[in-house]
């Protein structure tokens, strides 16, 4: 009964020391974020940053320290969060933004739930989907599910969420996070195709903090990404080398790991799955191929061209 909103937070929590439980519903999560460095000693230097909303809006919410290997994992887009002794911050002003599914959704940018050990330490509660009310206004999950068809007349960096039939995967491949670092990104090539388009989606795949969906990617999974980002080549042709490439948001989700997910009620990705019930998994299984090198974009035709 004693419960605040995120709207009431942003009005006073200047004047607070204290605040009331909060009801929430996490609709966007980030990767797992390691910021570590050898001449400090941390024992558990993770942070995680969470989109959660209540009926008045939408804030950030960043997970520190031992509570990421303790909570990360449990803490799913959809997830319903009943929070105590957490702290207000002012916003990290330089953190990635999701693009959320409904773009009515007020957005309070100033200020940021941190979950803490100590100082003050958090209770964390997750509260299971049926227990959840529908009178506690908690706004569903939405998303910006697209089909091929629609892909090439997007403008680059669109937000949008794909769902197609893996008919090729490449080997994970590494790139340097910067110049003469030793640092790197792990990522990988995969193409799905959905029925709307003979084009497949080209999807960059970097490895998020999921690596038991990202090592087992295969031909012939039903692939679902979200938060991915369309890249165009605007100097040369367009439409030749577009392609989707992970945010520091997306989630992943291939055959094993859609049941009970948010997006299935979507209507495309119902429109998808009365697809693949009319194809003939023996003549897709023919068309797919896995591994080997993938350039891309491609380079130009001939030598002087490039």
């Amino acid at each position: 009964s004693k419960l605040t909103s995120l709207c009431h937070l942003e009005m006073t929590w200047r004047s607070r020391v204290h605040f009331h439980p909060l009801l929430v519903r996490i609709l966007h999560k980030s990767r797992l974020r390691y910021y570590g460095k050898p001449e400090k000693t941390m024992d558990m230097p993770y942070q995680a940053y969470f989109e959660v909303a209540d009926g008045s809006g939408m804030m950030s919410m960043v997970l520190w320290s031992s509570l990421c290997p303790e909570w990360y994992n449990s803490m799913k887009v959809g997830t319903v969060l009943l929070l105590e002794k957490y702290a207000i911050k002012d916003s990290y002003p330089f953190k990635t933004q999701p693009t959320p599914g409904d773009s009515q959704m007020k957005r309070f940018a100033t200020i940021e739930i941190s979950l803490n050990v100590r100082n003050p330490p958090t209770k964390i509660s997750i509260i299971p989907e049926e227990m959840v009310k529908p009178e506690w206004g908690l706004p569903e999950v939405k998303y910006r599910f697209i089909t091929r068809s629609e892909l090439d007349d997007l403008p680059h960096n669109y937000s949008c969420d794909v769902i197609g039939l893996v008919t090729f995967v490449g080997r994970a491949e590494r790139a340097r996070k910067r110049e003469h670092c030793e640092d790197f990104w792990l990522y990988r090539w995969a193409h799905a195709i959905d029925g709307t388009s003979d084009q497949p989606f080209i999807l960059e795949l970097f490895a998020t903090s999921q690596p038991d969906v990202f090592e087992h990617i295969h031909p012939m999974t039903y692939l679902v990404c979200t938060q991915m980002r369309v890249v165009r080549d605007l100097s040369e042709n367009p439409s030749s080398t577009i392609y989707l490439t992970t945010s520091n948001e997306s989630q992943i989700f291939i055959t094993g790991w859609h049941k009970g997910q948010p997006y299935t009620k979507d209507t495309k990705v119902k429109n998808f799955i009365q697809w693949t019930k009319s194809q003939s998994e023996a003549d897709q299984i023919k068309k797919t191929v896995i591994g080997g090198y993938y350039p891309f974009p491609r380079p130009p035709e001939s030598f002087s061209d490039y």
